[in-house]
């Protein structure tokens, strides 16, 4: 019951004669939320909860065949003035516990209507079903006598033994996969592979089942009832599922959220257990399977079981440490309080809220969730439609048609006929139509900045990339990182002992033949031509020997800073052929190439570009002017820098065939900006970053409008 009362109600006279009472089926718990006492109605005939405040309890206990509705109400509010239910408070608490079957009219039969309430109830669980097609729940067969049998089994398992030996499984296991983290990111890249999809599915069955199975034995652990174990298709996949409700009678608020997260535990230790299983096998079907489960029991299970925004186990995990019990429904009452109250003016609105800080939550969590649900629906629509076309349309026309328009014939229902806003009719109508207006002016004729974003590099417009031509070790470094060198500067001194033993070899050869060419002019002259040939190859293998020793001399040749990279920063590291040494920087002068995908580069070569600026990564709070720059109008495949694309960690998808990380799946433009230097930010050559060139503004309408195009066109051609 709420803390405002309306004492007396137009409507009073439909409910004072009833004779009532609750069902003899409906059990009553005291329960603790958030430090306030609470009862809990149970009908175990129908599975039905309700939850009460005492001073709503206390009516409710009161009622029977004696006495009628308005009896028992005059007597509460003799005994009780200060927390008597007003008139319309009692109205719509029967109404509550009307549509959950759980009251029991005394005064005429009831047989007809308690079932035509039940085809109701069934009937809204239907439509309900369909609304959330993508996560329908078909129920089998009742486990509860199962579970019942094994009981002491599961008192085993869940002890602080079956604690100790979970969280050391967990440990051990993230162990074992931080030492193969890179082989386990490796074979992420083919989990949707056409020839995985088998081992994929395979493994979400095996991990959802016991998932639900979890859930029932830790509910069964703490004396909760199992009764409905079934199917659920989750994205059109059946899956099984049970229901717990049961557990929302605990008393114990750590029991309830111990069954929430049940299936998150066990999924994380199958994952472990998988984790052990795919690091001892070798490739093959059963080391595949065993990377399934662990990819399934972990991604998804946080970021579907594990999230709170979505209704599953992380919502009520939430709900049981708030202490705040049907936490999405009270969050949408909450909001629709605020509306009525605040911008209809309904100065009688209730509030399903009990304090400033439960307000806050209710308020946060229901604008978050609806916006999360919104984008998961959406994800999974794109992820069905690009294996499935077809059938991502028609997901997409029932999402359409479930969460838009029935939701807007609701509203106009509701804004038109509603009584509760009769008296208030005219403002409602005034707020609503300015708010409507307001959306599709704001969305169709207000412009909003537009722009094109692309990621980028910085570089030095004048700079040399070093390397060694021929291998050798560091003998000598002769100038530090960040020093100022000039043309001709020597930079490092490599030694190879090879070339100089070859050298040596060389050096005895010749003068070896110049020994046979003496001896040759004075005994048999027939063989001067030949050694005189062998010794000119000689000298050309010194000359070219000499001239391999001297490159492992390394110079500069432009004036600039210089940065040795990571291989060249350690005396006696050995630097193979064509070995990258470092760059010879100017620092005066920097570009900042970006690359543009192709269906965004068009805006540039057909709208007028206002601004363009630069932000780098790690002081995006500093913007460079841009007032020089260049899109060169040809495709291009090959990036400017590893860092912008996959292989570096950048957003532009580049191909799994080229071991460069360089070369891009699809074409792109690349744009060369002129940096002038920063008082703000920071300009090195390589840092990365993004670039940002202001367009004509749009509105929201025609820009949305063409992202979609673009993403129908690039995704599904057309």
């Amino acid at each position: 019951m709420t803390e405002i009362k309306k004492t007396f109600s137009e409507s009073w006279h439909r409910v004072a004669g009833l004779r009532i009472s609750l069902l003899p089926t409906v059990t009553v718990q005291k329960q603790f939320f958030r430090g306030e006492e609470w009862h809990v109605l149970n009908n175990p005939f129908n599975n039905q909860f309700f939850r009460l405040r005492p001073e709503a309890y206390t009516f409710i206990a009161r009622l029977g065949p004696q006495k009628t509705v308005e009896n028992v109400w005059n007597e509460c509010l003799e005994r009780f003035p200060d927390i008597a239910p007003g008139q319309e408070d009692v109205i719509q608490l029967l109404t509550q516990l009307y549509n959950a079957n759980l009251l029991y009219f005394h005064s005429r039969p009831d047989t007809s209507q308690i079932f035509d309430r039940y085809q109701k109830r069934r009937q809204k669980e239907l439509q309900s079903k369909l609304m959330s097609v993508l996560f329908m729940r078909l129920p089998l067969f009742d486990p509860d006598n199962f579970l019942k049998r094994f009981q002491p089994i599961w008192r085993l398992i869940i002890s602080p033994l079956g604690a100790i030996i979970w969280l050391a499984v967990i440990l051990y296991a993230g162990k074992i996969l931080i030492d193969n983290r890179y082989e386990a990111y490796d074979q992420m890249q083919g989990i949707l592979a056409p020839g995985n999809i088998v081992l994929l599915y395979g493994a979400l069955v095996i991990i959802k089942s016991l998932h639900e199975i979890a859930h029932a034995v830790i509910c069964r652990r703490f004396g909760g009832e199992v009764h409905i174990l079934g199917v659920m298709l989750l994205v059109f996949t059946p899956l099984p599922y049970m229901d717990a409700t049961s557990s929302w009678t605990f008393r114990n608020r750590w029991h309830r959220v111990l069954v929430g997260s049940a299936g998150i535990l066990i999924e994380l230790f199958i994952a472990a257990l998988a984790v052990l299983g795919w690091a001892n096998t070798g490739q093959g079907v059963l080391h595949g399977l065993f990377y399934n489960i662990m990819f399934i029991a972990s991604v998804s299970t946080f970021l579907f079981n594990a999230n709170p925004l979505l209704r599953f186990d992380g919502y009520y995990i939430l709900s049981d440490l708030l202490d705040i019990p049907n936490l999405h429904t009270r969050s949408k009452e909450y909001i629709n309080y605020l509306i009525e109250k605040y911008a209809f003016g309904l100065q009688d609105a209730i509030s399903s809220s009990q304090n400033l800080n439960e307000s806050i939550i209710l308020f946060f969590f229901g604008i978050l969730s609806f916006i999360y649900r919104l984008l998961i629906f959406a994800g999974i629509i794109l992820f069905v439609a690009d294996k499935f076309l077809f059938l991502g349309i028609i997901m997409a026309l029932i999402g359409l048609i479930s969460w838009c328009l029935i939701p807007v014939f609701k509203f106009l229902s509701y804004l038109i006929s509603s009584p509760k806003l009769r008296r208030n009719r005219p403002r409602v109508l005034a707020v609503s139509s300015f708010t409507i207006a307001a959306l599709i002016a704001l969305i169709i004729f207000i412009p909003f900045t537009d722009s094109v974003k692309a990621p980028g590099i910085i570089e030095a417009e004048h700079f040399q990339k070093i390397y060694n031509d021929n291998a050798g070790y560091i003998e000598h470094i002769n100038v530090s990182a960040g020093s100022y060198v000039k043309p001709g500067d020597m930079l490092l001194k490599l030694k190879n002992q090879q070339i100089e033993f070859d050298i040596s070899i060389a050096e005895l050869q010749r003068k070896e033949s110049l020994i046979m060419i003496k001896q040759a002019r004075n005994v048999r002259i027939v063989d001067l031509k030949p050694l005189i040939k062998r010794l000119e190859k000689i000298d050309k293998d010194i000359a070219d020997l000499k001239n391999r020793k001297s490159s492992l001399l390394i110079k500069s040749r432009y004036s600039g800073v210089w940065q040795p990279s990571e291989e060249a920063r350690f005396l006696g590291r050995w630097i193979q052929r064509g070995g990258f040494l470092g760059e010879v920087i100017d620092p005066t002068l920097f570009l900042f190439s970006a690359a543009v995908p192709q269906e965004e580069a068009a805006r540039l070569f057909q709208g007028k570009v206002q601004k363009v600026s630069v932000k780098l990564k790690g002081e995006a709070q500093h913007e460079i002017s841009v007032n020089q720059y260049q899109v060169i109008p040809f495709e291009q495949s090959k990036l400017p820098s590893v860092a912008i694309g996959w292989y570096g960690g950048g957003q532009i998808a580049t191909s799994m065939k080229d071991s460069s990380g360089l070369m891009t799946q699809e074409p792109f433009y690349l744009i060369i900006a002129k940096l002038s230097k920063a008082k703000t930010a920071t300009l090195i050559h390589g840092r990365s970053g993004r670039i940002n060139m202001e367009l004509p503004s749009v509105p929201l309408f025609f820009q949305l409008y063409r992202s979609g195009k673009q993403l129908f066109q690039k995704r599904y051609q057309l």
